[in-house]
């Protein structure tokens, strides 16, 4: 049987979106996130991340910061049991060319191929249309927006693309949707 996945964004989704985060002292977890995580881990989903870091390509902060951001989102979660299986970055600017920044599917295929993902049976959560996208673009069984980060102000100027989407308040919400679904 092949796995499940809960694809997330990153910034924005999981952690208080600041702008171009590159100190991992300014990462703050949305409330409810972690025990959200787990609950998903529990549930038997691989936990995956998939996030566009456009500021690497801006020239705003390095690579180097982004993995130490990485690293401490993955330290704020250990505790609580919380793996993340794989997190995949795209360090583009928009108008560099790139394989993986969403809304292409690249790295929700890489996950396919190399985790042995089920996309049908796998979920998107974003705050943005083109996290939304990102996961219609790869066949996932449902894309959430939640409300968190960009997505209050996303679900008012792209109405249209809603009726397609799942609209929650937050991760956690996100989460409890998630969980309510048949296997």
């Amino acid at each position: 049987m092949k796995n499940r996945a809960v694809f997330l964004d990153r910034d924005g989704t999981l952690n208080v979106d600041k702008h171009y985060l590159s100190d991992p002292e300014q990462l703050d977890l949305i409330p409810g996130v972690g025990p959200a995580l787990k609950r998903l881990q529990d549930a038997g989903f691989l936990l995956i991340i998939v996030t566009n870091q456009s500021g690497i390509g801006r020239g705003y902060y390095t690579e180097e910061n982004m993995h130490a951001v990485n690293h401490r989102l993955i330290n704020m979660l250990a505790p609580l049991g919380v793996q993340l299986t794989k997190i995949y970055y795209s360090p583009e600017a928009p108008e560099q060319p790139s394989v993986g920044r969403k809304p292409s599917p690249a790295f929700l295929f890489a996950a396919r191929d190399d985790l042995g993902v089920d996309l049908s049976r796998s979920f998107m959560v974003g705050d943005k249309v083109i996290d939304l996208e990102c996961g219609w673009n790869a066949g996932v069984q449902q894309s959430l927006l939640v409300r968190t980060g960009y997505g209050a102000e996303t679900e008012r100027i792209h109405a249209d693309k809603m009726s397609r989407a799942v609209v929650l308040d937050d991760c956690p919400a996100a989460v409890e949707w998630i969980l309510s679904q048949p296997a």
